[in-house]
């Protein structure tokens, strides 16, 4: 059901040799309000998008943006032997790691659909036949790039037609329709379509992607002589956003509308598709809820409750709304609801508490009795395995962690027993690695969990380097899925720590209330508690430690960089969100309005806008000594404003600069690398996002003084 879950959480899913771009400036102090080792990476400039505006030709941000280009060129010698070591590096990890199962698969009457290298296959169920091509990215005439890409696939209950969404650019996606048969052909394309599910054979409901925003839901009537689409839903609340799920017995077609804090939902029966859609429970204010459908009875997750934590409530399908919900089941406090899936007559529940994954099982007719299992102790994500069936007694999902590839496993319902289904070919990497759990006391004397991962023979750990990663935004937990990129640190006796701060969701949805609107600052107090809890506990020291973060993290980090640089040594940003104030000042950025319950407005709140003031990273720039910070941003970024990143750098800069002249201090290095194309989440091609890592390994390297000969001493 993750597919439902996570539907309410989206986030911003924010003196050298050579001039540095602050030389443009006579008077540093007055305007204080990467690397790229090959130069052809960088072109198409004079039009970089910012959250929807264009660098005008003249114009001071234009000026910024040539002169960050040729600083980071004059860099870029500094660095380009660690980069190409790492790259080589990183290249030999990642296909050691790589992973050998296939793509994710549509089951459906005997018949199998997947993905593979560009094309959609499809062949019968457990046969050995060769499989049959149904759609290939280079028979679309419309596609005028390298990097796209297909992402969902939804086949017509009948299979009549199949339609897949295509990643194009950046957030831009659309929908072909294909119609099956002995010769498959495309019949339809929806521009900027990125959700769907069908209704019937002859008829898909679709919502289209907008500047980030979706308001519609579209039917797409499939005749034999035409193609009819009408409107049959409009949001006109900007705060919310919409997309379509559809039940996972398939009776249902969910309009999901959600908010930063609230939800409402619409089901159309697939048995009566030309009919309105019927609203669960119009949207409450603070109310979130998530919808499933199971024995003519809708099964609700929401916050609706004392606790304002997860409950599992029903209700019949005739009187969905809320006077009718019965409560099934509750999240503890401090805990954090995953997923959830039904079985049968079963419900599973992936909970997570101070970072312990475990489930909690239990039949729908019974769901007082409860039974929990433990999952390994190294485990630290977990993902159910796609295309569970309803009728299943068996739950296969897979456990990693930042350090741990994938590992299968399967519980059965009926033994209750757990299987782990190991690959002896694929040894586990955490017998060799040592996973500790922390909690640092935060300024409240709140405990902040920390989850830490070293070498199991690593000594002297006081002396080791250390990453730190923080996120701390939009009730998302810190990612800890396995990336096998962080096997090349952990070789070279890094030390890792995932710091779970407030604002996240690691501890359940109150974790995430306790640092948002006009309580922020309490993660920028956990971030801080964190580290002198891990230096205290003899993990690395200042001049060893490093920090990461990327999007939203950007403000936590930023804002440590004001208040406590002595604390890190150097900080690597992706796509950072560091400009709040002007951000949410801006009522024609795409995601403002919709932002305004997580970090609040303040257009209309003046006690906010001080707050927000107070704590804003680029507000807060003042002449000191900083660590060094290494930030990539993306030409195709619209998220995050590629203005306000320049804007940024150059404060930063001669921020630095001003401190380095009064005190003597040495300067750090401060570099913005702008990659043309990509979006917010990064490159999607594999060779770009291994150069990525590998400049920000450089970096790192060079800033900590940690040469290639030293790292294997």
């Amino acid at each position: 059901m993750r597919r439902v879950v996570s539907l309410a959480i989206r986030h911003l899913s924010r003196c050298p040799a050579a001039a540095a771009p602050c030389a443009l400036f006579s008077n540093p102090a007055a305007t204080l309000s990467g690397s790229c080792s090959d130069p052809s990476l960088v072109r198409n400039h004079h039009n970089l998008e910012t959250g929807g505006h264009k660098l005008s030709p003249g114009s001071n941000d234009q000026e910024l943006l040539e002169a960050e280009l040729k600083y980071c060129k004059s860099k870029s010698h500094k660095y380009s032997k660690l980069e190409d070591w790492f790259k080589k590096r990183l290249e030999a990890m990642c296909n050691k790691y790589v992973s050998n199962s296939s793509s994710p698969v549509v089951e459906i009457n005997g018949l199998e659909y997947f993905e593979e290298d560009g094309c959609i296959f499809r062949k019968l169920q457990n046969s050995d036949q060769v499989p049959e091509v149904v759609l290939c990215l280079d028979q679309l005439q419309f596609l005028q790039t390298k990097d796209a890409q297909f992402q969902q696939i939804r086949v017509s209950p009948n299979q009549k037609y199949l339609a897949s969404s295509v990643r194009i650019l950046s957030d831009e996606s659309t929908c072909v329709v294909v119609k099956l048969g002995p010769k498959p052909e495309v019949m339809h394309v929806l521009p900027r379509a990125f959700s769907f599910e069908w209704g019937t054979d002859d008829s898909l409901f679709y919502a289209c992607l907008e500047n980030l925003q979706s308001h519609q839901v579209y039917r797409l009537l499939l005749e034999d002589t035409r193609t009819i689409s009408e409107l049959v839903y409009k949001e006109n609340d900007p705060r919310f956003f919409v997309e379509l799920t559809c039940t996972k017995d398939g009776r249902f077609v969910a309009i999901n509308c959600n908010s930063k804090n609230s939800s409402e939902v619409w089901l159309f029966d697939r048995l009566y598709v030309m009919d309105s859609p019927k609203n669960v429970q119009k949207r409450v204010p603070g109310i979130i809820y998530h919808v499933e459908h199971w024995r003519n009875e809708l099964y609700i997750l929401t916050n609706f409750g004392s606790t304002k934590e997860y409950r599992l409530m029903k209700a019949p399908v005739s009187s969905p709304g809320m006077k009718n919900w019965q409560m099934v089941y509750a999240v503890k406090e401090k805990t954090k609801l995953i997923d959830m899936e039904l079985f049968k007559d079963h419900c599973i529940m992936m909970l997570k508490c101070y970072g312990h994954l475990y489930l909690q099982v239990f039949s729908l007719n019974e769901p007082k009795a409860v039974k929990c299992i433990q999952l390994p102790p190294w485990a630290c994500a977990i993902e159910s395995e796609g295309n569970l069936k309803c009728e299943a007694n068996k739950f296969s999902f897979w456990l990693s962690s930042p350090v741990q590839p994938p590992v299968n496993l399967l519980y059965s319902i009926e033994d209750n027993e757990l299987y782990i289904q190991e690959d002896e070919s694929k040894p586990m990497i955490t017998r060799d690695c040592k996973v500790t759990r922390l909690k640092a006391p935060s300024m409240d004397g709140t405990l902040v969990p920390i989850t830490v991962f070293h070498k199991e023979t690593l000594n002297q750990m006081n002396k080791k380097t250390l990453l730190v990663h923080v996120y701390g935004a939009y009730g998302m937990d810190l990612n800890v899925d396995f990336k096998p990129e962080q096997m090349v640190l952990l070789e070279d006796g890094w030390i890792l720590a995932y710091c779970h701060v407030r604002g996240g969701g690691e501890l359940g949805l109150r974790w995430h209330k306790a640092s948002r609107l006009d309580k922020k600052c309490v993660g920028i107090e956990d971030l801080e508690a964190c580290l002198r809890h891990l230096h205290r506990m003899g993990y690395s020291n200042p001049s060893q430690t490093a920090l990461t973060s990327n999007s939203a993290g950007g403000v936590l980090a930023g804002s440590l960089c004001n208040v406590s640089p002595g604390s890190i040594r150097v900080v690597v940003l992706r796509a950072p969100f560091l400009d709040v104030l002007n951000t949410m000042l801006d009522p024609l950025l795409p995601l403002t309005i919709e932002e305004q319950e997580e970090w609040g407005d303040p257009l209309s709140d003046q006690n906010l806008l001080k707050y927000i003031q107070a704590y804003c990273p680029y507000q807060n720039i003042k002449p000191q000594k900083y660590p060094s910070v290494f930030i990539t941003a993306y030409q195709d970024d619209k998220r995050v404003p590629l203005s306000g990143l320049l804007r940024y750098t150059r404060k930063l800069r001669n921020a630095a600069a001003v401190n380095a002249c009064n005190t003597m201090d040495e300067l750090p290095d401060i570099i913005l690398d702008i990659q043309p194309g990509g979006d917010h989440f990064g490159p999607s091609d594999w060779e770009e996002s291994i150069y990525e890592v590998a400049r920000h390994y450089a970096f790192l390297y060079k800033q900590l003084e940690l040469g290639v000969q030293s790292v294997h001493e």
